[in-house]
């Protein structure tokens, strides 16, 4: 099958644009030869026609079909612009810049390939695949960039918590651990005590049963301390990088809030509206003079 070099969820996307072009092209073609239909059933109900009017039947025809294809690609130009705009507008919320090569679209090699991937995908073989629902795009964090960070970092101090707390967990099982291996010291101790001629079998089986448990807990406490012990490295270097990208990001919502005020501080409607507070204040204290002397009289 045909692959255009993207993953399954791009793909899809592309193959549901590639089904609503398909769905206008085929209602756009229809409409043409209803055209074509119309001036069949309508003008060619004689046997002989003149040049002229042949050529009258023809121009007509012709601004019609012109019409309707010039309006199918004024559509189809518009359509492309607006799913464009929906790519760049979830690009903008990550302050991402997508950049898009023109010369491209008249790639011979490509637009047979894409020619071959429709192909593909709307033969009689994929028929059955053709109603897929169309998801929408997916709602970005309205809040941006300071709170998907700020919520990364609440996770990332979940997980070391609950790290920690794993932790405290094995350091438990550790002291466990060396407690029976002390009890396990004194078994021995014990069996070393009994005669070589009493049950000499069963103290040698003993040993080997213990020392056994040992090994195993020792590489069961081992392995567990060193996966906690990375875990949380890992976890903290996460944190203190999230929390680096968060300051970055308020520095530079705060350079940019400070630079609108600016901005908006030297625009024409704020200094007319600073001239206007001027001249009001100016004026209520030429009445405030003129009251004072009124008020002296009486």
């Amino acid at each position: 099958m045909a692959e255009l070099g993207l993953n399954e969820h791009h793909q899809n996307a592309v193959i549901n644009y590639m089904r609503f072009a398909r769905s206008k092209r085929a209602l756009r073609l229809k409409t043409i030869d209803s055209c074509f239909q119309d001036l069949k059933d309508s003008r060619l109900t004689e046997d002989t026609f003149t040049v002229d009017e042949v050529g009258e039947m023809l121009d007509g025809l012709k601004v019609v079909v012109h019409s309707e294809v010039e309006s199918e690609l004024i559509n189809t130009a518009y359509t492309n612009v607006l799913l464009l705009r929906q790519l760049f507008c979830q690009a903008e919320k990550w302050y991402l810049k997508l950049q898009t090569d023109i010369s491209d679209l008249e790639n011979r090699e490509l637009l047979e390939q894409v020619a071959e991937f429709e192909k593909a995908e709307f033969t009689s073989g994929k028929k059955a695949n053709t109603e897929i629902s169309k998801p929408k795009l997916a709602p970005l964090n309205e809040g941006g960039v300071s709170e998907l960070l700020s919520k990364e970092i609440t996770k990332l101090q979940d997980e070391n918590d609950k790290l920690k707390a794993r932790l405290k967990t094995v350091e438990t099982q550790a002291t466990n651990a060396l407690e029976e291996k002390l009890k396990l010291e004194q078994v021995l101790n014990e069996l070393d005590k009994v005669p070589e001629d009493q049950e000499s079998t069963l103290k040698t089986q003993q040993v080997a049963a213990l020392e056994e448990s040992l090994v195993a807990l020792k590489v069961d406490f081992e392995k567990n301390l060193s996966m906690s012990t990375a875990k949380q490295k890992t976890l903290q270097d996460n944190l203190i990088s999230t929390k680096h990208d968060l300051l970055k990001v308020q520095e530079h919502l705060s350079l940019t809030e400070k630079e609108l005020d600016k901005k908006f501080q030297e625009t024409a409607a704020y200094r007319n509206m600073k001239e206007m507070l001027t001249k009001k204040n100016e004026q209520v204290k030429e009445l405030r003079k003129r009251l004072s002397k009124y008020e002296v009289a009486d």
